[in-house]
């Protein structure tokens, strides 16, 4: 088939599903969602963290939030396998797993006050596994930040006007610290001076377009990926320590409507352009490249399923739902979105960057030819400008738009990310008794440092990204399926369907726990101490957890049967 009648059927099988899979049997017949019930959003409302906030505004930030630079990463680099099995993972993965995954997070948290994963497990699992979690996720939140810090440094760097690299973008740099102000300025004019939102977004909206233009004319250049990761790190800082309204929330809207925007002109443009397929359908074995089960899970990462979506979800998103019937249109529609970027991604480096088999053989011809993440994240913004340049668009200005989309959300994850660090640090405070991790700028400098050692961190003195980036991808999906752990856990001690989280559960577990101990193994041979031990604590608190869920469900199994001989005694 063509990538024209494939993405056709695609967009049909993402309605199909939200309405007849999430909103009319997964939020009836398994949660039974409430929209009377009140949320934490409410009952405990400090307009700092918890805020009940329009399903529109909060689906831009829970979108914006998630979408990061891994939809468009992660399959540029999985394409390496062929277009097909990336293209199958991507959706079938998204509306069985990873959709299903951030919905009942979302669930979970708001039916426990707003709080993290980490914390929920404590109470749904064992009291143990409380630690274990939020050290998980302290891992995993400070690779995923690194990497985008390390990406968004390199996209930046250039030496002079006249020297910029294929794979830099500093015309982005300009409308990207543009958004910043105008983010700021609007949230201090709704939240302090009551003024309408929707004419204030307008005006914000042609401004971030206005400064995408003027970034192609004051490119900024001179300035080292050194410099700018140090930049980066300042700004996560601000940004976890602000209130949500003040930035988070109306950075995260102006840069949703930016990348619907952005998805609208691509895929206009794909069909105008009607492109064939430059890649094969399946590509087994290239030279170099790990093998592509379990890998093409852990590489496409958060493109199908993610356990920073679950962060997300019950880190920020569950402090500010106003209805627990928002729930499907937030969460399991925030995953759509994410995998019709994720498909965007696809297309653009199978069908969109090159023109013929020879050249896309020529990038991703071996692992070692692909090169690196900055490459391969260039190789989207090329096939995707390419798109919007079939509209009628300058080719240039096609390419300084979709840096900015991909700037922006990376940055987007970013602030977000170095928040929910910033949580977890403290939980992990409030754990271990640590009271001084209550104060939330200490505990955001301890978030920033983690981020910096990894974006920092380097292997035979060069920037570790595709070696840091497996590391990730494996343990976000580990956190994605003890996630689904927790939940499956939830559900069966309220006598709910299992099914529906359990099997993707056993699925990503089983894929990444066996790409982990590869993983290691291979680090272990390559004398890659660093990888090798942070891998190897993840695997052992991720194999602990599942104990103590084996042990949690047979607690709840004898409980369901004693309850049955007391109610049958009765």
């Amino acid at each position: 088939m063509t990538p024209v009648v494939i993405a056709v059927l695609v967009l049909c099988l993402y309605l199909l599903f939200y309405r007849f899979y999430a909103r009319g049997f997964l939020a009836v017949r398994v949660f039974a969602l409430d929209a009377e019930a009140p949320t934490p959003a409410h009952t405990l409302r400090d307009d700092v963290d918890y805020m009940p906030t329009n399903k529109y505004v909060l689906f831009g930030h829970h979108f914006a939030s998630v979408a990061g630079l891994a939809p468009m990463l992660g399959p540029a680099i999985a394409v390496i396998w062929g277009w097909a099995p990336a293209l199958l993972w991507v959706v079938l993965g998204t509306l069985l797993v990873g959709a299903v995954h951030d919905f009942s997070a979302l669930v979970l948290s708001i039916r426990h006050k707003g709080k993290s994963v980490g914390t929920i497990s404590r109470d749904v699992i064992s009291p143990r596994t409380r630690l274990l979690f939020l050290l998980v996720i302290f891992f995993l939140v400070s690779l995923a930040m690194g990497v985008f810090v390390l990406v968004i440094a390199g996209l930046f760097a250039a030496p002079d006007a006249a020297n910029i690299p294929v794979s830099a973008h500093p015309e982005a740099v300009f409308p990207t610290y543009s958004l910043m102000l105008i983010a700021m300025v609007i949230g201090f004019l709704i939240h302090r001076k009551q003024m309408l939102l929707w004419p204030l977004i307008g005006v914000g909206f042609c401004l971030m377009l206005i400064t995408t233009w003027l970034g192609l004319s004051i490119p900024v250049t001179g300035v080292s990926a050194s410099a700018w990761t140090w930049t980066l790190l300042i700004y996560a800082f601000a940004a976890s320590v602000l209130p949500v309204w003040l930035l988070l929330q109306p950075r995260d809207f102006l840069n949703s409507l930016l990348l619907y925007s952005a998805l609208f002109l691509m895929l206009a443009g794909f069909f105008l352009m009607s492109p064939d397929w430059a890649a094969p359908a399946i590509n087994p074995n290239p030279e170099g490249a790990p093998p592509m089960l379990p890998f093409l899970f852990i590489v496409i990462a958060c493109g199908a399923v993610s356990g920073f979506h679950g962060l997300v979800a019950s880190g920020t998103t569950a402090k500010q739902l106003n209805r627990e019937t928002d729930a499907p249109f937030v969460g399991y529609v925030g995953m759509i979105g994410e995998s019709l970027l994720a498909l965007m991604a696809v297309l653009a480096t199978t069908a969109g960057a090159f023109a013929s088999h020879d050249a896309w053989a020529a990038f991703y011809g071996s692992w070692e030819k692909a090169a690196g993440l900055h490459q391969k994240l260039g190789v989207f913004i090329e096939g995707t400008g390419q798109f919007i340049h079939h509209l009628g668009a300058p080719l240039d200005l096609s390419m300084a738009f979709i840096s900015v989309v991909v700037v922006g959300f990376a940055l987007t994850s970013l602030d977000t990310g170095a928040r929910l660090l910033r949580f977890n640090v403290q939980e992990i405070g409030n754990t271990l008794g640590i009271k001084m991790l209550d104060n939330r700028y200490l505990a955001t400098l301890l978030a920033v440092a983690a981020i910096g050692f990894f974006a920092f961190f380097k292997m035979d003195g060069k920037p570790a990204g595709l070696f840091l980036w497996t590391l990730f991808g494996t343990t976000n999906q580990i956190l994605a399926g003890l996630t689904l752990l927790a939940v499956t856990i939830y559900l069966y001690r309220k006598r709910k369907p299992i099914i529906y989280t359990m099997l993707p559960m056993l699925l990503v577990l089983g894929a990444t726990i066996s790409g982990m101990v590869i993983g290691i193994h291979k680090a272990l041979a390559g004398s890659q101490w660093t990888v090798a031990v942070v891998g190897g604590v993840i695997l052992v608190l991720a194999s602990w957890v599942l104990m103590e869920a084996v042990l949690a469900a047979v607690r709840i199994r004898d409980s369901h049967r004693q309850a049955a001989v007391t109610e049958a005694e009765g």
